[in-house]
């Protein structure tokens, strides 16, 4: 059988699955003996069966091999075009000045996120601080065989590495990158009210990770951190390195003025940082990415410049000069905010109000064409529903550790749903047998 006749096979099984097969293949009691695995297992199981109930999805999504494949080809092609010195000079030409500060470490946990349109996989956006990986890591190893045509192996894995190694060398690697053979001793997972985030749990699993591999790890607030003596500090433990979960992406806030300091001395390894995001997330960077002219200009090749602009939805800036247009062709559009995160202020064209509408033209705003998630039909409540599918590839120096689902109703991904949450992929084919 040719390559092609494999992959269209894949594609069909997929859709198919996708549609017809309703099976749970989440074993939760199996999830709760994942998450038990520690003191503080069993309230961190309680924590989400009660307040997080549609974290997880009890169902697989399937993908064919195909799209996992292509996927990674744009991610690469992507990755080519930031490395040029054009890219750089032209996103950061509109990013805060803190970005042009840029560090030797990466940026662990880029998200690239997709849809599958009618035309194959499209990049719908880009994120520097990419949560989940880690949960879906646990998830995927509590998924149970649901029917015949699925064999038992896990999920969304594109290499022979557990996704809890690949994190940890991740993080080894930045601070490498960094501070050499240095020993490193104490990390801090930082976000806003951490307690209070949706993904606190995953701050949890990644402390134990952490701490199982002999480097104290604390959970806090920005605002809980100190810069004195040339060093970042909490309370009386001097840090070495920041696992950055915040949404303040250029360090702005009043409580992120520790952080930003330390980080700009170079006192502390943090990890994604300001300059990541604006090389990576700025949602005014798919502009370029989708400008065929602009790309020539830069000398991107032709091959490159293929999967950018078959890969990646046009999108344009909005400017209150082009309102007319924008509003003529508004049911075709989704507007996202340049800055913007997990779909907040983010707005189907088809669903904006005039009053909305005038608010993007007077913000920084970019408009996407606007490309319809594939789905999954699911029995929820004894009825069939269909769930939107977002598919989001973990990234690291070009390399995709991992991929997952998200299933979920509504104009934008949310953990809302019944039936929703992340899900594991099981890519396809290879089960030519089916």
């Amino acid at each position: 059988m040719s390559s092609e006749a494999v992959g269209e096979q894949g594609r069909e099984l997929a859709e198919r699955l996708n549609s017809d097969c309703q099976c749970i293949s989440l074993d939760r009691a199996a999830l709760s003996r994942e998450l038990g695995q520690a003191p503080d297992g069993d309230a961190l199981a309680t924590m989400i069966a009660l307040d997080r109930p549609h974290l997880f999805s009890g169902s697989t999504v399937f993908v064919s091999g195909e799209h996992v494949k292509h996927m990674a080809e744009i991610i690469a092609a992507i990755e080519r075009v930031v490395a040029l010195p054009a890219y750089l000079e032209h996103v950061l030409a509109y990013a805060p000045a803190v970005a042009r500060h840029q560090p030797r470490a990466r940026g662990v946990f880029l998200g690239y996120d997709f849809h599958l349109g009618n035309a194959g996989p499209q990049l719908i956006e880009i994120n520097t601080n990419a949560g989940g990986a880690l949960l879906n890591s646990l998830l995927a190893r509590a998924q149970q065989a649901c029917c015949d045509v699925v064999t038992v192996r896990l999920p969304g894995m594109l290499g022979g590495d557990p996704p809890e190694h690949l994190f940890l060398e991740m993080f080894l690697e930045e601070w490498r990158l960094e501070r050499g053979e240095a020993p490193l001793t104490t990390i801090a997972i930082v976000d806003t009210d951490p307690e209070q985030q949706y993904l606190y749990p995953e701050f949890v699993l990644f402390r134990r990770l952490f701490e199982r591999h002999g480097m104290a790890a604390l959970i806090c607030d920005p605002a809980a951190l100190t810069w004195r003596d040339g060093a970042l500090w909490h309370e009386d433990r001097r840090i070495d390195l920041v696992y950055n979960r915040l949404t303040d992406f250029s360090l702005e806030m009043p409580a992120s003025s520790a952080l930003r300091d330390a980080y700009l001395a170079g006192a502390v390894v943090l990890t994604p940082h300001p300059h990541a995001h604006a090389r990576y997330a700025d949602k005014r960077n798919l502009v370029a990415l989708t400008d065929p002219e602009l790309l020539s200009s830069w000398g991107v090749d032709e091959a490159t410049r293929g999967l950018l602009l078959g890969g990646i939805p046009r999108t344009e800036e909005v400017a209150a000069t082009r309102a007319a247009d924008l509003w003529a062709r508004r049911r075709q559009l989704f507007f996202k905010p340049a800055a913007g995160y997990g779909s907040r202020a983010a707005y189907r064209g088809d669903k904006l109000t005039r009053r909305v509408f005038e608010e993007i033209l007077s913000a920084a705003y970019v408009a996407q064409a606007l490309v319809p998630p594939s789905s999954r039909r699911l029995a929820v409540d004894g009825a069939l529903v269909a769930m939107k599918i977002d598919l989001r590839n973990y990234v690291y120096e070009g390399r995709v550790q991992l991929v997952i689902a998200r299933l979920w109703q509504g104009q934008t991904t949310n953990f809302r749903t019944p039936g929703g949450g992340f899900a594991p992929v099981l890519t396809l084919p290879l089960l030519e047998s089916a």
